[in-house]
Parts: C-alpha cells; sequence; structure tokens
C-alpha cells in the first residue's frame, strides 16, 4: 500500500467533497464510543467548516421513515437541501449518492457517519478501492460500541483510508492564516464548538480591548 505523504496528501478545500451519512436518532441512540452530544457538537462544526469553505456536502439518510430525520442541528446548517434517503445500507452502492459525489468533481472524499463499524466503513472502503483519496472524520462518527468504532478504524486504515477529526481537517482546508477570506468565517465556529479553545479565544478578544491600566 503506497504510502499518504507529502504535501499533495493534504486536504484542500477546492478539491474535497463531504459526504455525511446517518447522522439519525436510531442510530444516535445505540451510540456507544462516544459521548452523544459530542458527536452532535462535532458533526456539526464539520457542517459549518464545509460550509464556510465551500466545500459540497451531501447529506443522506437510511430509511428516515423509520429512522428518524438526520439531526436539525445538521440540516439547519444547509437549510433547503435535500437529504438523500437510501435503502442501501452500503451508501457507496447507492447511485443517487455516488452521482451527487461525482458531479462535483473532486477527488477527496471526506465521510463522516453513524455507525463507524457499518455505514461509513463500507462505503469508506468501497470508495478507496475505486481510486478515491478517501478520508473519515472519527470524531464526527460513533460506534456502537468503542471497540466496535477502533476496529471500524483499524480495518480502514488497512484499506488505505486516511483518518481525521474536525479539528485537523478545517486546519488542512485552512492551511494558512493569510487566506484571510475564510479565516473570518472561523472563529464563530470555533467559540461554539471547539470548547476551551473557543472559550481562550473570546478571551484573548477581552483581553486586546481592555485598557492598559497604569503601572502598580
Amino acid at each position: 500500500m503506497a504510502l499518504r505523504n507529502g504535501l499533495d496528501s493534504l486536504l484542500r478545500p477546492e478539491d474535497s467533497v463531504l459526504v455525511l451519512i446517518d447522522h439519525q436518532p436510531y442510530q444516535l441512540a445505540n451510540l456507544n464510543s462516544h459521548d452523544p452530544q459530542t458527536v452532535v457538537n462535532n458533526t456539526t462544526a464539520l457542517a459549518k467548516m464545509a460550509k464556510a469553505f465551500s466545500v459540497p456536502t451531501i447529506l443522506t439518510s437510511v430509511i428516515a421513515e423509520r429512522g428518524g430525520l438526520l439531526f436539525k442541528q445538521l440540516t439547519d446548517v444547509f437549510p433547503g437541501q435535500e437529504v438523500i434517503d437510501r435503502t442501501l445500507i452500503n451508501t457507496w452502492e447507492d447511485q443517487t449518492v455516488v452521482d451527487a459525489v461525482k458531479a462535483t468533481g473532486r477527488k477527496q472524499l471526506i465521510i463522516a457517519g453513524l455507525w463507524t463499524e457499518v455505514c461509513v466503513a463500507m462505503p469508506a472502503i468501497h470508495a478507496a478501492g475505486e481510486g478515491w483519496d478517501v478520508t473519515v472524520v472519527t470524531d464526527a462518527s460513533g460506534g456502537t460500541s468503542m471497540e466496535a468504532h477502533q476496529i471500524a478504524i483499524q480495518r480502514m486504515i488497512a484499506a488505505g483510508v486516511n483518518m481525521m477529526t474536525w479539528a485537523a481537517v478545517a486546519s488542512e482546508w485552512q492551511r494558512d492564516w493569510a487566506r484571510t477570506d475564510t479565516a473570518v468565517l472561523l472563529p464563530p465556529i470555533l467559540i461554539d464548538h471547539f470548547g476551551g479553545s473557543g472559550i481562550a479565544y473570546m478571551w484573548e478578544q477581552q483581553l486586546l480591548n481592555t485598557p492598559v491600566g497604569p503601572a502598580a
């Protein structure tokens, strides 16, 4: 297997397409690899980052009539966007989703979903086998147990799939703080979703706007 290294292996917003898979109530109800609220937070942050960087995002669910609609926090990021509802467990066997991805003309396929061992691993391994450059966002995904999540990650790595967290994805998309057109869009997302770093940013802004008093 070829090693993933070098500058060209890093994610580029102009080459990326994001597929968010089955972030639904049924799957969340048996999510045991992560705190459920953390996965909702991270997935929403990833979606907002994709929007900020103009990365096409495909939303898909499986049998939503029974499993529930995608999280409102997620669909609110893309108001009015169609959610592709499937019967196939493997998203990469659903031609509507595959056609939507191919229509973007992008080759860096980024995937996050529930559950890692099923609805993430299947399309990631399938697409990687077809030559796609596949990245899975592990903290915007989750499995039915920690073992299930970790074994799925090991299986995907063995198949040549890249693993990242949502903040790492955003950092590679930004790459250079001189890219001010996107840099100015990031602070509100970090404040809302990046825990202590978001709070520290607000504190930094407070200190920068606080007049320096006379020396004691």
